[in-house]
């Protein structure tokens, strides 16, 4: 399992478009997924949880990857949240 935390660098918040776009990357992996933010834990493949974090430009969440690809998982979801 790894572990990172990541800020959100997208101006305008995290809304649908962007969202949809994160949910197809994480399911290009076979490793589970989640982002946690406050006392939230929701799994990155799942568009309607991901919809529920309303996660802001700024914000400090943590990506947390487990599985067979689970860096090359991390990584690139670090990059798509970080460069917004």
């Amino acid at each position: 399992m790894m572990k990172k935390e990541v800020t959100i660098k997208f101006v305008n918040g995290v809304e649908a478009s962007p969202i949809a776009l994160l949910v197809q990357t994480a399911n290009r992996f076979s490793s589970s997924i989640y982002i946690e933010s406050g006392d939230k834990k929701v799994n990155v493949k799942s568009i309607m949880g991901m919809m529920s974090l309303a996660m802001n430009y700024e914000d400090m969440v943590t990506v947390v990857t487990e599985g067979k690809d689970e860096k090359e998982a991390l990584d690139t979801l670090e990059q798509f949240l970080s460069e917004g």
